[in-house]
């Protein structure tokens, strides 16, 4: 099967770098988001502004599997720090994504773990995730990290719940829809990475933060996926 690359963004200032690159594009509008098929570096992809949220993110991931069959899925933005020497503008690579805010314990399950799925982690494929670790070490002007990334529907600006994060979960960053991704692409047999660059980190001022480094992070995470392209 030809490779096909679909990549997901919460919001336009994420996608606009590559949306640059995209080559031959075609608009395909649906569900509210205008998806651009083309091609980077002769490879097909598929790039699309989700939408903030789980749920714009899981609806976003199904339509390109559906529809532009896509072989492949990424799911690149920005993120909050959990860990305290996580810092505006360092990387982080999800090896595994976890719903924080999934809570089932009235009946039993642990915090984070999805009734009837048994599952509380979605693991990325560990060869994206080991060309997205590689090729972010290039960069030495930031810090570069991989392990668990925390997804939530809600925006986390309190040290309390940052911490919280850290100790349930092991958490390195949160954010709005990568576990979202992760568990379409999951249920339906689809390689996937999530890619995270720090805008804020909420045991220093995570509004603050985001608005100033949002633009910059968000070109971190795209330069690790130019590489990811040229090897796929």
């Amino acid at each position: 099967m030809k490779n096909k690359l679909g990549i997901i963004c919460a919001m336009e200032e994420e996608l606009a770098p590559l949306l640059l690159k995209l080559q031959k594009k075609k608009q395909t509008n649906k569900a509210n988001m205008i998806f651009y098929s083309g091609k980077i570096d002769n490879l097909d992809t598929v790039l699309v502004v989700s939408g903030i949220g789980k749920v714009n993110a899981s609806i976003c991931t199904q339509i390109l599997i559906d529809d532009f069959k896509i072989s492949h899925v990424i799911n690149s933005g920005v993120a909050g720090g959990v860990k305290k020497e996580i810092q505006p503008l360092d990387v982080v690579i999800g090896t595994s994504l976890i719903q924080h805010d999934m809570d089932a314990t009235a009946f039993g399950h642990k915090v984070g773990e999805i009734p009837r799925l048994s599952k509380i982690n979605f693991d990325s494929d560990p060869t994206l995730v080991d060309l997205a670790y590689k090729a972010s070490l290039k960069n030495t002007s930031y810090n570069t990290y991989k392990g668990i990334i925390v997804t939530g529907d809600q925006f986390v600006s309190s040290k309390d719940k940052v911490e919280s994060l850290y100790k349930d979960f092991n958490a390195l960053a949160c954010e709005m829809e990568g576990a979202a991704v992760a568990q379409t692409a999951f249920l339906n047999n689809i390689p996937f990475l999530v890619i995270r660059a720090i805008s804020d980190n909420a045991n220093s001022g995570a509004s603050i933060d985001f608005i100033y480094f949002k633009n910059k992070a968000a070109l971190n995470s795209l330069k690790i996926i130019e590489e990811i392209i040229s090897f796929l």
